[in-house]
């Protein structure tokens, strides 16, 4: 493609190291190979901070700038009647160097990560096109917060779900293509926002296949650590709400039964920032909570079986894309199996709800042959859809010069 390309992403994207940072960090490496980048992102503190400079040896030029405080965004977004989520990343040094990079380079397309970073995208020229990663359709999330809480929380994710839902149709209706990390969350906003389909469309998450691999190089989980009875795994980002609600239900409505079967039968936690809620699982019989670890595949390949048990979820999980990739047999949720192109049964299996979860988990664990061909046609699954390369090709197509799309309406 002719031109340079300015990437804004909502949150630094290095390292890859949780979901959001995986999709952005493979996302921006695949726009680097088609030409000069500039980065425009948000650091959530000092440890983001400190990445800054890791970005030098992919971006052409770059501004990291630092998030504001949640309450603050919260108190803004009901004050000037916006989505909080849109008000917490206001930011008028990002919005000035962006003005200016789009007045100084030969800025060609602009790449948006995250629905919040539209509101640094300023009317365009004919001649650059303009492509919003959703990744996720945010406002259903808040909508169902929404649906399950009562009280003044219950009104603020109502709120936000309606307010950002209203900030996505105008999102999507002024850019030339809107990316999701699925086809499934692509219709399911298709049809919610009246979008003609042909301006949305799913770009699947990937999976680094060398490094999830189950002969790579890592160091295996000591001899205290892995203990010797039956092994369950968790990983993610443990002070993200839907992570702490689903280990919170595996540990508190399937284990105990598990743990009749396999008195001896652990389920480790594993991921950065447990919350209080999460490290208050860690007083249940058969629960440890891990914190942050310096490499998550010791403890995925020392899993029995790994679980993904998500009630609210949103687009494509990476945990689940990683665990199979290591070969190891997957329990998911129907929410957390949405999207993923995998067979129940085959690939992974399906659980709905706690009295799945004990007899799926219980089955994989006394047939160890089987739950052995799951993990292998696992991996065989992430080998053919889940690559990275192949997911992100589209994306070179989407950056070409084309005549820019007539604009839509939100309904």
């Amino acid at each position: 493609m002719a031109g340079e390309i300015l990437f804004l992403c909502h949150r630094i994207p290095f390292p890859p190291d949780r979901g959001d940072k995986i999709r952005s960090y493979n996302l921006l490496k695949a726009l680097a190979r088609l030409g000069p980048v500039h980065v425009g992102t948000f650091a959530d503190d000092d440890r983001d901070m400190g990445f800054a400079g890791n970005l030098a040896d992919v971006a052409a030029s770059q501004c990291v700038v630092p998030r504001r405080s949640r309450v603050r965004g919260a108190i803004t977004g009901l004050l000037k009647h916006q989505p909080m989520l849109v008000a917490l990343y206001e930011n008028a040094r990002l919005r000035q160097w962006v003005q200016q990079t789009l007045a100084d380079r030969p800025i060609s397309a602009v790449v948006a990560y995250s629905v919040q970073m539209a509101q640094f995208v300023p009317p365009l020229g004919r001649d650059v096109r303009f492509i919003m990663d959703f990744v996720d359709f945010d406002s259903a999330k808040y909508e169902a917060y929404g649906a399950k809480q009562r009280g003044p929380m219950g009104w603020v994710n109502r709120r936000e779900g309606i307010k950002l839902f209203a900030y996505e149709q105008a999102v999507a209706a002024r850019a030339d293509e809107n990316l999701f990390v699925s086809h499934a969350e692509a219709d399911l906003f298709c049809r919610s926002a009246h979008i003609p389909a042909c301006r949305a469309r799913g770009v699947d998450n990937g999976v680094n296949l060398a490094y999830f691999h189950p002969d790579a190089d890592f160091a295996p989980l000591s001899a205290d650590e892995r203990w010797q009875g039956p092994l369950i795994v968790f990983t993610g980002q443990m002070d993200y709400r839907p992570n702490i609600e689903a280990v919170e239900s595996f540990a508190r409505a399937s284990l105990p039964s598990i743990r009749v079967v396999h008195p001896d039968a652990r389920f480790a936690i594993v991921g950065r920032n447990p919350s209080g809620r999460v490290r208050a699982l860690a007083n249940l019989p058969g629960v440890v909570v891990t914190g942050g670890v310096p490499d998550v595949r010791g403890w995925v390949a020392a899993a029995d079986v790994v679980v993904a048990p998500l009630r609210t979820a949103r687009g494509v999980q990476n945990k689940v894309l990683e665990a199979m990739a290591m070969g190891r047999p997957v329990v998911v949720s129907p929410q957390a199996a949405e999207g993923i192109d995998a067979q129940d049964g085959e690939h992974f299996s399906v659980a709905a709800d706690s009295g799945s979860e004990i007899a799926t988990v219980l089955g994989l664990l006394d047939d160890k042959a089987r739950a052995a061909a799951m993990g292998h046609a696992a991996r065989r699954q992430m080998e053919t859809r889940y690559d990275w390369a192949a997911t992100l090709a589209p994306i070179a197509h989407m950056l070409g010069e084309r005549p820019k799309l007539p604009a839509a309406t939100p309904a």
